[in-house]
């Protein structure tokens, strides 16, 4: 079990993070060139710096093992929901109608199985993360539940033509922090936001396959955009915590921008790694009639 106050402290971290993450694309933009006093405009003298790889120049560590820490949304993120649950999401009309005819029966007979572990859900779900380098400008996130694999490309990728599967296609950059400062309450601090050479990384994705947010059918279409900030908090008693914000936005299927906060907590070594196929099971209500028919 989590503390209660060291849950508290890390929620905390999170609202700060995300208002952080809102405002980091303008700290990431380097400052328009002015030239020096007297020499009139000109172009600068001084010759380019070469950019630095992504994986020599990451702002933050996030290579290792991570396991989701769910203390919020439980009802929707450890079980399969109700057909017809879907307090908290800002639906369209079209939506609604689409979650009100879910089928799970109809999905796993039409080899449908991971449309609730495509990028825009698999991360809420109670997963493990496995995250390393596949190359110098590439990361790759892999989850054990449904054994899905997510690749984070840095630099100027060309996206696919159609969709690119359940994980789409990512594209990843690495954002600067402000100055670190303490941060805490009734003048006791527990721990610092953007100290040091951290910053953020900040992901989006695009060409999804058309999945569910949550595993009632829930649906998102190929139109959704992905964003995600991703940020490593260190707690003064050792905990290294990974917070990913995530904005979701649907023009067929969400009236509003979606947005959560995940939690996950590292882990120090592979030793719980256990890789399962996506599977949804039924909700606990229909699976209750069913063993009594």
């Amino acid at each position: 079990m989590i503390a209660a106050k060291s849950w508290r402290r890390v929620a905390l971290h999170s609202a700060l993070l995300f208002l952080a993450g809102s405002l980091a694309a303008h700290a990431a933009a380097p400052p328009p060139f002015r030239p020096p006093p007297g020499v009139g405009g000109g172009p600068s003298m001084v010759p380019p710096q070469p950019l630095e790889p992504p994986r020599a120049g990451a702002k933050i560590d996030m290579t290792g093992m991570w396991v989701a820490v769910v203390s919020e949304d439980y009802q929707w993120r450890m079980i399969t929901p109700p057909r017809g649950e879907f307090a908290s999401l800002p639906l369209t009309a079209a939506a609604v109608a689409v979650a009100n005819n879910w089928n799970l029966d109809a999905d796993n007979a039409a080899g449908l199985q991971c449309k609730a572990f495509g990028a825009p859900g698999v991360m809420r779900l109670p997963t493990r993360l496995r995250v390393n380098w596949q190359d110098d400008t590439t990361l790759k996130v892999e989850t054990d539940a449904g054994e899905q694999t997510r690749l984070l490309r840095f630099g100027a990728p060309t996206p696919p033509a159609g969709d690119a599967g359940w994980q789409g296609f990512s594209v990843a950059a690495w954002q600067r922090a402000s100055p670190g400062r303490d941060v805490g309450t009734n003048g006791q601090a527990f721990g610092r936001v953007g100290a040091g050479p951290g910053g953020a990384l900040k992901v989006v994705t695009s060409n999804l396959r058309p999945g569910y947010l949550r595993k009632n059918g829930i649906p998102y279409s190929a139109k959704l955009s992905l964003t995600e900030y991703f940020n490593r908090i260190e707690e003064p008693n050792g905990d290294s915590w990974l917070i990913v914000t995530t904005i979701m936005e649907d023009p067929e299927y969400l009236s509003l921008p979606f947005i959560t906060s995940t939690h996950y907590l590292r882990e120090a070594d592979g030793s719980k790694w256990h890789p399962t196929p996506c599977q949804t099971s039924p909700p606990l209500r229909e699976k209750a009639a069913k063993l009594q028919e």
